[in-house]
């Protein structure tokens, strides 16, 4: 149940989203984090605002609030038209609010589900972005922003410590402050039978002042689709490290709906370094319909006990896990939809249910 509205006011557009529906599913994979809720947190929705020539020479200027069921996110980016063969510059504010179950969750139900660990983000960052001109089968994008990271707990208030008494930050204190570069590059390459695609992601801290937090990340993400007859084999791979100085909350979470299903978000570990498979067949049923199958594996390669309080020892995580199911997956005019049906292999009757919206 909801409702969309798109309003034109001069150059300027708005749109605004409002949508009771995710309540239901939602509730079907978490459980609440929050002891009391208002009517407000009732409400999935959006609001966006573009305007396509702010000071009448084309520069735009995008506003988005996204408000979820116990996260929210608003972003500000202002962008000055340059020559297509130059980077294209965005200035960009942005903040958000988040329960961080991946590293601080607890596994429930035989690890189907993570409940709260009482840890939520509040981070502010604001940065230049600068995307590089496409070339060939790449593409890059390179940013440098200042964060603020500030933890808190359920009742909205800045901690510095879990329940457990262990620091929740790198510096000890109710707050992370860093300057961090960041490259990413893709390279995708596709014909009519078949596609590759291929993602790598650095992170560098950099210590303009000597208590910001020093560290490298590296993330890459490589997925190849082949059809088969009338069937699509979906494969990929994720893995990454991070050297240096670290918070618990920028550890890798295994687990979940986009890792390992027939886990909770986080259920299998979080480390230092992360490896994850995922294979899905898929089989069209009709023209709005396909049927899947699935197969995914995560570990985080020893390396949880090498995160700050170790969080995945306290809390029990296996440190790797194997979870198979099945699902459907929906086509329609208002995006792509799944529903997976999943156990993990190494707690039998653990069943996992999740329903997400695909669309871009």
């Amino acid at each position: 149940m909801g409702a969309q509205k798109s309003i034109h006011a001069g150059k300027a557009k708005i749109d605004v989203n409002v949508d009771f529906s995710h309540k239901l599913c939602a509730s079907l994979m978490l459980p609440s984090f929050r002891g009391s809720q208002s009517p407000l947190s009732l409400i999935i929705g959006s609001l966006c605002i573009k305007h396509p020539n702010l000071f009448g020479g084309s520069e735009k200027l995008d506003v988005s609030w996204d408000k979820g069921l116990y996260d929210s996110n608003a972003l500000i980016a202002y962008r000055r038209p340059r020559p297509e063969w130059l980077s294209q510059q965005s200035f960009v504010i942005q903040h958000s609010v988040s329960p961080e179950i991946g590293v601080h969750g607890t596994p429930t139900d035989n690890f189907s589900q993570s409940g709260s660990g009482g840890v939520n983000l509040s981070q502010f960052s604001v940065g230049l972005d600068l995307t590089e001109p496409a070339n060939s089968n790449w593409s890059s994008t390179t940013s440098i922003r200042f964060k603020h990271v500030r933890p808190l707990n359920d009742d909205g208030r800045s901690i510095s410590r879990d329940l457990d008494g262990l620091p929740v930050t790198c510096s000890g204190s109710p707050h992370d402050s860093m300057v961090v570069l960041k490259q990413e590059s893709h390279y995708a390459k596709a014909n009519d039978h078949s596609f590759f695609r291929i993602r790598f992601q650095i992170e560098q801290g950099i210590p303009l002042l000597s208590r910001w937090i020093i560290f490298n990340k590296l993330k890459f993400v490589a997925s190849k689709g082949v059809k088969l007859g009338p069937a699509f084999l979906l494969t990929s791979l994720t893995g990454g490290s991070i050297v240096g100085d670290m918070a618990p909350y920028q550890a890798f979470a295994i687990g979940g709906l986009g890792s390992v299903r027939g886990y909770g978000e986080g259920a299998i570990g979080a480390g230092r370094s992360c490896l994850v498979a995922n294979s899905e067949l898929t089989i069209p049923l009709n023209k709005t319909l396909d049927g899947a199958i699935f197969l995914d594996g995560g570990t985080d390669l020893g390396s949880g006990r090498h995160v700050p309080g170790n969080p995945s020892l306290r809390q029990g995580k296996p440190g790797s896990g194997i979870g198979l199911g099945y699902g459907l997956r929906f086509k329609s005019q208002f995006g792509h939809f799944q529903i997976d049906y999943a156990i993990n292999a190494f707690q039998q009757k653990t069943v996992y249910f999740g329903i997400s919206n695909l669309a871009s």
